[in-house]
Parts: structure tokens; sequence; C-alpha cells
């Protein structure tokens, strides 16, 4: 296991303790406080047993969105740090640090699927540790496969953005492949990051991140329909979402 990996364990491990109530709560409140979280939407910080259930907070009513099929919604609450139309299969993952697609969708996309998604738009959602963790899905779909891909948890902030390329292809992901009713196909990729450690997803209970697995695993689904707006899963701290 990568040094990173072992210290996102450690946190995950101190994150998930429960402390006694006033221990906690006062962890949790300097964490809001420290951070900044704003909590209009959520219940109190003392509510929550342990730091990891604070991280990992569901809103208290839903939000009100755009339900048609004319837009995309934004999958997460998070900051775009870097979105256009990538060069045949090159995105960027800051300005002047770029990537080729089929490498961060690995071998068990087909080329077909590459093809496709050449000269396509994209766009980087990354989530700072202060934001609501919650991923959603952007539009009506069947998610047709998921892909996990093991590595490493390198942070994914902007200095390690601008300083270290690949990352997004080195760092641990979540691929899910996504068709909407008209059959065009769109992905999404959940990015791994230091002190995340674990990710998520409600459909598929089996998917454990930041194990000792070295091998990718993929899962397909004859019949696995998501509406816009629906929570897919969480990060258990802040990441980024392509």
């Amino acid at each position: 296991m990568y040094l990173t990996n072992k210290i996102s364990s450690l946190f995950y491990k101190f994150a998930t303790k429960e402390f006694s109530p006033t221990i906690q709560s006062f962890i949790n409140n300097s964490y809001v406080e420290i951070l900044g979280l704003d909590m209009s939407e959520f219940d109190k910080p003392s509510n929550y047993k342990s730091l990891n259930q604070l991280f990992t907070r569901a809103l208290k009513n839903k939000r009100d969105f755009d339900q048609t099929n004319q837009t995309f919604i934004s999958p997460t609450d998070s900051f775009v740090t870097q979105c256009g139309t990538m060069k045949a299969t090159t995105s960027y993952q800051i300005k002047g640090m770029k990537y080729d697609i089929q490498e961060l969708l690995t071998d068990h996309t087909p080329n077909e699927d590459i093809q496709k998604l050449s000269n396509g738009t994209y766009c980087n959602l990354y989530l700072s540790p202060k934001d609501y963790h919650r991923y959603h899905m952007p539009y009506d779909a069947k998610i047709l496969k998921l892909i996990y891909v093991p590595g490493k948890l390198y942070p994914v902030n902007f200095t390690y953005l601008q300083k270290k390329s690949n990352l997004f292809i080195e760092n641990e992901r979540v691929i899910l492949k996504c068709q909407t009713e008209n059959n065009k196909i769109f992905y999404l990729v959940f990015v791994g990051a230091l002190n995340v450690g674990k990710m998520v997803f409600e459909f598929e209970p089996s998917v454990e991140t930041n194990n000792n697995t070295a091998s990718i695993q993929t899962y397909q689904y004859d019949d696995l329909s998501i509406k816009k707006g629906d929570c897919l899963g969480y990060f258990k701290m802040g990441s980024t979402v392509l």
C-alpha cells in the first residue's frame, strides 16, 4: 500500500471514531468553525456522532433544480478547476497539465467509446474539505458499467494539480459509464485523494476503495436507471469529479 493510502487509512480511523458527546461536539464545532462550513441545510454539528458523519452529511431537504433533460446539473457542490473541449482525446487537469482520457478510463473502456468522446466536452469539479460531499446524478441515465481502479491518493488541490502530471491517472478512481435515453454516452470519474481513502456508491455496496487490492474491478449492469438529482454516494472527505 502507498504511503498516502496508509495516511488516509489512519485518518479514516480517527474520523470514524465516536468520542464522548462532549469531545465529539468540540471536534465537530471546531472543524465547522476553522473551515467555515455552511451548515444552514444540515443538522447541528453536535448531532453527528463522528467527524466522518459530519463529512458525509445528508441534506435535510431536497434542493430545487431543473428536472428536464435540457441541461446537465452539477453532480457536486464544488469549484470548477478546468473545463472545455478536448483536443482529440487530450484533456487537462489544469491549464498546461494535460493527460489522455484513454489512460484515465483504462483498457476496460472500449476504443469505440474513446472515439465517441474524442473532441467532446469535459469538466473538472473539485470538492474542498468544507463542501457537501455527496454526489448526485447529473442527468437521467442508465449506468452500464462501474470500473474501480486502485491507485495512489495524492492531494488534488491546486498545488498538486499544477505540479503533478497525470495526477488523475495515478490516483485511485471509480469510473461510471452512463447512457442517456437517446443512447448518448457520458462518463463520470470519481477521483480519490489524500485523507479521502473511501468512496461509497449506494447502488454498489460491494465496491470498497482504498483496500489492499491491486487489480482493477469491473461491474456490469443490465437495467440500472438513475434519475437526475438522485444521490449516487459520497466521498468520505473532499475530492474531485470529472
